[in-house]
């Protein structure tokens, strides 16, 4: 069965992550961000900022661009050791009846070895 999706219906799905707030709900070993870590995010047509801190994380942000469900980005961060490290994250961003807006990380550090997946939830 065909129907047809009207362009304001689209636009009532699209996902839309400006002044979202999430929290690291799932943690992987090699990753450094866990559940005190808080995720502001901004979003502009395509392209998505957010600034990001707490646990062993002092300051980070990522910037990239959400297309449909998948979110890609690069992130930067200052550590509570000082060092600062980054990478890449290739996401996928879900709509769930419990959590809200739920983003499935999967990330590769650029400043040292590993990669691992972690899981944002919308804290509403």
């Amino acid at each position: 069965m065909l129907y047809w999706v009207t362009e304001n219906e689209m636009h009532m799905n699209a996902i839309n992550l400006d002044g979202v707030v999430m929290y690291v709900s799932s943690t992987d070993d090699r990753g450094v961000v866990d559940a005190k870590t808080r995720l502001y995010f901004a979003q502009k047509g395509s392209r998505v900022f957010a600034r990001y801190g707490g646990g062993s994380v002092t300051r980070g942000c990522l910037v990239g661009t959400l297309s449909g469900s998948e979110l890609v980005f690069r992130y930067t961060q200052v550590e509570d050791s000082g060092r600062i490290h980054g990478g890449r994250s290739i996401s996928e961003v879900q709509r769930t009846a419990q959590t809200g807006l739920r983003v499935i990380e999967h990330f590769a550090w650029t400043t040292r070895s590993g990669s691992g997946t972690n899981i944002f939830d919308e804290i509403r």
